[in-house]
């Protein structure tokens, strides 16, 4: 897998993400989707890395996003080996609270949003097969895209190319896992296509891990000529069945890594989820300097989801049940213009946009008991709509005032709007509607120095909004009814100072200081059984510094190396639960302390040997510091370092048909630890462990 590491971002808005030229002439070039602002990416000044996606490179399944991040900083992506509750991924320690799915980072497909208005997110529809690269932008910057951006991940797909060609795949190894794979590419007329599907299936590292997972995904391009274009992009995600083993306690840990929780057995504890999205992005000139830019997406997404919550804790009129059934409906557009020009004799490039999304979710809630039963579909506990919406306006100006030095501005508005409509309402269940409207303007600046060709410094700064998601509003710590519309948006100011230096033209370094100082950040209170409440701190402070290299060594010789180091810290002091039952928070965390599900320093390195054709090896390390668990910071998860190896020996017949053959080898050393911990678990069900040595065969054989 090659990849390039570049600094840039600072040109992203919304929806969209900057022209980054490839200043590579060994490498193969690197195009990044535009906003049609034409600076060199030494030449923007933000946090920006961009990997290319070829998981077959490296005898990867193309399962997790988590496979092709490898040599990004400041990223920290954990497979968690359960599917029910998707990956844990975290930028700079923002997200690192979410028990399932994504929050506190802005994920795109193609442009299109994968995170709800409300702010929560998943990768699981994320397609590798029809990939092209992957763009992690972190830092001040990241605040142009709204609500909950504390970063921003973007999977681009490939477009259609001007030779036909097919792939077909197949992959099998540890744990019963099996994928298929299928993606056609190619040109007819005007219009480009690449269209993929797949199955995955395996039987779990851990005792009641199954899961079958079933993707497609197609981008159609079409030139509508005078510079105009259309570009339709749908998915579907159909996971019929995802078991969801829950986390361990220390003893369970020590005793059995591979062992289910008891109360994931006695619950049949799992998930199913349906989605289907489509997005078009029509793109024409404006004038001779600038141009216009449309998107508008819809989609629909259906789970349902048994908890382990016990009978007797249902026996409470206010609890909602231990079955979750929320069908979701979401869309949104966005619309921006850009023009470039020159003041003073120095360049500069304006972008501004508005924008709007809607979520309608029917929300039931049922008991997981019935007749003596457990792990069904019982009676009725919750029947509600959670609705929001959300409009925003952007505007970006970058200005290259002196040969020296660039100026960048911007600023960004959004006002979002939860409503909950109750029909569930019983004498013993009051009518739970409400509604709660969070509103934030965010600015961005930053400025750079150029000391020489190859060398950038420079300095920005950025405030950033989160509202709480409803997954966050479902319950109240308080064991109040209703939902949890105390809760307050967390307010962020951040600060970046960085520096790129172009060592070579195939060689790149890239450092960034950073601190984020966030009022009322959202932090787990309890998580109990599957269900978890949050509350408000007051202050709290992510800092740390980030380094990478990457590029070629020699023409076959490639390496990708990135660590971070991060003080995540709760800067005041509160009360929290430990254990369950708990009524009210009387525990005590002092200002200074950790905050969990963070680990201080991690950190990965991709080393690979080889060409296109013949064979190629790689050598994979990936490690993480101790991660505390809990606020109090009495339970943790050790630090780990796990190397991983692949072979692949490609060949080719004539120039219509390839064969890849690879072999990959994870955790070689077999090395037994956690990947992901369950923050402030009531029943002290903190670890989720990871497999030890696994392995995986492929074969790819492609048509052209």
């Amino acid at each position: 897998m090659r990849r390039i590491s570049l600094m840039a971002g600072a040109a992203w808005l919304a929806g969209g993400s900057c022209m980054l030229r490839a200043q590579d002439a060994t490498l193969p070039a690197v195009q990044v989707n535009a906003s049609r602002l034409g600076v060199p990416p030494l030449d923007v000044p933000a946090a920006l890395s961009v990997v290319k996606v070829a998981p077959e490179d490296v005898g990867n399944p193309g399962v997790n996003l988590s496979e092709t991040l490898v040599g990004v900083p400041g990223i920290l992506a954990r497979d968690r080996q359960n599917y029910a509750q998707d990956e844990q991924i975290s930028i700079r320690g923002f997200g690192s609270r979410s028990t399932f799915g994504v929050r506190g980072i802005r994920l795109y497909m193609d442009g299109i949003p994968a995170t709800l208005p409300d702010g929560q997110g998943q990768v699981s529809h994320f397609d590798l097969d029809a990939a092209d690269r992957v763009e992690v932008l972190r830092g001040p910057f990241s605040v142009l895209y709204g609500n909950a951006a504390g970063g921003v991940v973007q999977l681009w797909s490939a477009p259609g190319t001007a030779t036909p060609q097919t792939t077909l795949g197949v992959y099998g190894g540890s744990n019963d896992s099996f994928r298929y794979l299928a993606d056609t590419r190619g040109m007819v007329g005007a219009m480009d296509y690449n269209v993929a599907a797949s199955q995955f299936l395996s039987g779990g590292y851990r005792q009641h891990s199954r899961v079958n997972r079933q993707t497609a995904h197609a981008r159609l391009g079409f030139d509508l000529g005078q510079g105009q274009s259309l570009t339709l992009v749908l998915n579907h995600l159909d996971q019929p069945v995802a078991q969801d083993p829950m986390g361990l306690t220390r003893a369970q840990l020590q005793a059995d890594p591979q062992q289910a929780s008891p109360a994931a057995l006695q619950f049949d504890t799992r998930k199913s989820t349906r989605q289907d999205q489509l997005g078009l992005v029509y793109e024409r000139p404006s004038g001779d300097d600038g141009q216009w830019r449309a998107m508008v997406y819809y989609g629909q997404r259906d789970i349902t989801q048994y908890q382990s919550i016990p009978v007797a804790t249902q026996a409470n009129p206010l609890q909602p049940g231990g079955v979750v059934q929320p069908d979701t409906h979401y869309g949104g557009t966005d619309v921006r213009w850009t023009h470039h020009g020159q003041l003073l004799d120095g360049d500069y490039e304006v972008v501004a946009g508005v924008g709007g999304d809607y979520q309608r979710q029917h929300r039931l809630g049922y008991e997981n008991f019935a007749g003596g039963n457990l792990g069904v579909t019982g009676a009725l506990r919750r029947d509600e709509d959670d609705n929001v919406n959300s409009v925003d306006a952007y505007a970006q100006w970058y200005w290259h005032f002196a040969p020296s030095w660039a100026l960048m501005l911007g600023a960004r508005h959004d006002d979002v709007r939860f409503s909950a409509h109750d029909y569930y309402i019983t004498p013993s269940n009051p009518d739970d509607s409400g509604n709660v409207n969070y509103a934030a303007t965010t600015p961005v600046l930053a400025l750079q120095f150029r000391p020489g060709e190859d060398l950038r410094v420079y300095a920005s700064y950025g405030e950033r909004f989160e509202t709480p998601s409803y997954n966050e509003l479902g319950y109240r710590s308080d064991g109040l009814p209703g939902l949890a519309f105390n809760l307050r948006p967390a307010r962020s100011r951040e600060y970046e100072l960085g520096a790129k230096w172009q060592a070579t033209r195939a060689l790149a370094f890239d450092a960034a200081w950073f601190r984020a100082d966030t009022r009322d950040e959202l932090a787990i209170d309890t998580s109990v059984n599957g269900r978890t409440t949050y509350r408000n701190v007051p202050d709290a402070r992510r800092q740390g510094i980030e380094l990478s290299m990457n590029g070629e060594i020699t023409p076959s010789w490639q390496l990708s190396v990135a660590y971070t180091h991060l003080q995540a810290q709760f800067r005041s002091s509160f009360l929290t639960c430990v254990g369950t039952p708990c009524a009210a928070p009387t525990v005590p965390v002092s200002g200074g302390s950790r905050m969990p599900g963070v680990p201080e320093d991690y950190g990965s390195l991709l080393l690979r040997h080889g060409g296109v054709e013949g064979w190629s090896q790689g050598l994979t390390i990936t490690g993480a510091g101790a991660t505390t668990a809990n606020d109090i910071g009495t339970a943790r998860a050790a630090g780990y370092v796990v190397a991983d190896l692949d072979a692949t020996y490609a060949m080719s017949w004539a120039a219509h048909v390839g064969l890849q053959l690879s072999a990959r080898v994870d955790n070689v050393a077999n090395h037994r630890y956690v990947g992901s911990v369950i923050v402030n678990d009531g029943n002290g069900r903190y670890y989720e462990p990871s497999p030890g040595r696994t392995w995986m065969l492929g074969a790819r054989l492609t048509f052209k």
